[in-house]
């Protein structure tokens, strides 16, 4: 039980920090002139660390609803 919840810990902060890394492309900036207004694909490392985002969240969830499972019973 405590190696789970320890596992989830590190999850979690792996998961902060993929999501702090990824690039805001639609953030203030482009309320002031920032953005080019055409379609950005994602390419490289931001495709990468949306595809490590989803599966750390993923990771978590499943985590969290075993820690629940086991809590209850």
């Amino acid at each position: 039980m405590r190696s789970l919840l320890i596992t989830q810990a590190i999850v979690a902060v792996f998961l902060c920090i993929s999501v702090l890394l990824q690039n805001r492309g639609a953030g203030l900036g482009s309320s002031f002139g920032g953005d080019f207004g055409g379609y950005h694909t994602k390419r490289g490392m931001e495709k990468f660390l949306l595809r490590v985002t989803a599966v750390l969240a993923f990771i978590f969830l499943v985590l969290a609803i075993i820690n629940v499972r086991m809590a209850v019973v």
